[in-house]
């Protein structure tokens, strides 16, 4: 396909105009065969031509062939893109991170001229895509800020609207505390999850953090802009639950509202539907439920008129569902229905790697809330509070906190302190920090001198480092990470 060379060389000598013309050609022939994938767009901004390479990208587009891809307009079928700039300015965007649903590319752009010096199309080259090996770390961090950005980016919206008064999510996946190799799985799960419209089912103990999760999910799916409604049935006496769920119709009984009242189902309409403790449902109600979710209709309390509604569902249990159905307690036509996408949020005893962060995240929490000051925990602290086996999970470890920060005179915490709190508070079995196996070594002199494995003493080291700078910079970790030459978060490693 020839390129036209820019109306600015057209006073050139004939054979240098036909060498640039031959060089214009040559370069896009370079590209076309050793790119990652080339676009052609009119002026218009509609795809006029893709080549071989690129049409790998268009399935993860959305696209079964290249008919239905090229005559769209590029702004419609490709997320992100800069080609609309290209051709408003004139001017090339020579290197570039995209990221859309088929991945993260480095690509150029490039405008198209006529003789005239008139913008007739864009040229976009994709140089690398994911796949490079050479550049995958540096693209795989690049998505990582970006999904870390883009959810607090939802988190900021929901606090919006959360200010107008709207049932919506108070949380993103960027609330869900944790780096560990369980809690990625878990979030990258849930983040497909949200993009179904197929009922989710939250499973795992008490205090692990189900109802943020849902928070998370309702808001990073097409629904976000919908309510959110929750109902913990444990909470629910049973003889409300149904007008609870489907609502009443005007007059259904002595004193009901002449106006009626909406159920949750209908509230939830255009949105999601979190029901919570669903293990803890009576069964009359449990067919009822199965009929709504597979009618998707509903019918109101003292009503014979059945009303459709459009909610997506996610329950939360920290039952074993599958144990209740094999006793009788659970309908097992209800639980395969539900049972769509289950999934299990991990016991904090499972992540203790994530423990520090919470640690730090959770005491702020309280302090911001409390108007006290925030605390600064020793690393034997953080230490015993990491081994134990916490029972209540999230929930126990800020009950924890929360007596600490409130006992605490000087908002300095060591060890003994947190062990303290812990005989108190009952609620946790104490496990002492764990020892390094250790043996002495008999230097000249009659001293001794404590030996355990390298990668422990380094440890060591490195925590009596942490403390000198934390006690040096007043606990100001920001100041204490930069007096060490290390990130913050390198930090929290430190101290784990």
């Amino acid at each position: 396909m020839p390129l036209s060379v820019d109306s600015d060389f057209a006073g050139l000598p004939k054979d240098a105009q036909s060498i640039l013309n031959l060089a214009a050609k040559s370069l896009f022939d370079v590209f076309a065969h050793a790119s990652e994938g080339m676009l052609l767009v009119n002026r218009s901004g509609r795809v006029v031509w893709i080549n071989d390479q690129y049409r790998r990208y268009l399935p993860a587009l959305g696209f079964a062939s290249e008919q239905a891809f090229v005559g769209q307009p590029v702004a419609e079928v490709i997320q992100n893109t800069q080609m609309q700039r290209v051709l408003e300015t004139g001017k090339p965007i020579l290197i570039d991170l995209l990221t859309n649903k088929a991945g993260t590319f480095v690509v150029s752009r490039f405008p198209l001229r006529d003789d005239a010096g008139q913008v007739i199309g864009a040229l976009g080259v994709v140089l690398f895509d994911q796949a490079q090996s050479n550049l995958q770390p540096f693209l795989a961090k690049f998505s990582l800020m970006q999904r870390e950005l883009d959810e607090a980016r939802d988190a900021l919206a929901v606090q919006k609207r959360s200010g107008l008064g709207l049932r919506q999510a108070r949380h993103s996946f960027a609330s869900f505390i944790g780096t560990s190799a369980p809690v990625v799985e878990l979030k990258r799960q849930a983040r497909r999850a949200a993009q179904s419209s197929s009922p989710v089912l939250l499973l795992g103990e008490t205090g692990t953090g189900k109802e943020l999760l849902a928070h998370a999910i309702h808001a990073a799916s097409p629904r976000a802009k919908g309510p959110l409604v929750s109902v913990n049935i444990a909470a629910v006496p049973e003889t409300l639950l149904e007008a609870e769920f489907f609502g009443v119709a005007p007059g259904a009984y002595t004193g009901a509202d002449r106006k009626g009242r909406e159920g949750k189902f209908r509230l939830a309409d255009g949105g999601t539907l979190f029901l919570d403790e669903i293990g803890d449902m009576p069964l009359g109600l449990q067919a009822k439920l199965l009929r709504a979710l597979q009618e998707g209709e509903i019918e109101p309390l003292g009503s014979n008129r059945l009303l459709p509604f459009d909610a997506r569902i996610i329950a939360a249990t920290s039952h074993d569902l599958a144990k209740l159905v094999h006793e009788g307690r659970f309908r097992e036509d209800l639980y395969y229905r539900l049972n769509a996408l289950p999934l299990r949020a991990p016991a904090l005893r499972d992540r203790a790697s994530d423990i520090p962060a919470l640690i730090e995240v959770l005491a702020e929490d309280l302090a911001l809330s409390s108007g006290l000051p925030h605390p600064e925990f020793s690393a034997q602290a953080i230490a015993l509070l990491s081994v134990q086996n916490w029972r209540g999970n999230v929930r126990e470890l800020r009950n924890v906190i929360e007596q600490l920060l409130l006992r605490s005179d000087t908002g300095l915490l060591d060890a003994s302190e947190v062990e303290g709190v812990l005989r108190e508070s009952g609620l946790s079995q104490i496990t002492p920090a764990p020892l390094a196996a250790q043996a002495t070594l008999n230097l000249e002199g009659g001293a001794q001198l404590l030996l355990s494995p390298l990668s422990q003493q380094v440890k060591a080291l490195e925590r009596m480092a942490v403390a000198a700078a934390l006690q040096s910079t007043q606990g100001n970790k920001f100041a204490a990470a930069k007096l060490l030459g290390v990130s913050r978060s390198k930090l929290y490693q430190c101290l784990s």
